[in-house]
């Protein structure tokens, strides 16, 4: 049984386990966004993410900013 609620990526809609009480312990924290990539992704996105999402949208920023 799980501990915490569980929600749809808003990206790719694969089930997680949202830990937003519990931030250090959710799968999401293990992507290290910078500020400008956090507001990138906030800028398409309102809910939640897994982390296989956050790290393409992270690659997805970087590669944008190569094409400038």
């Amino acid at each position: 049984m799980t501990k915490h609620e569980i929600i749809p990526c808003d990206r790719c809609g694969d089930s997680i386990e949202c830990k937003a009480n519990a931030y250090t312990k959710c799968q999401c924290s293990v992507v290290q966004l910078n500020l400008n990539e956090v507001q990138y992704i906030a800028e398409n996105y309102d809910g939640c993410m897994c982390a296989k999402c956050l790290l393409e949208l992270q690659e997805e920023y970087r590669a944008m900013l190569v094409q400038q």
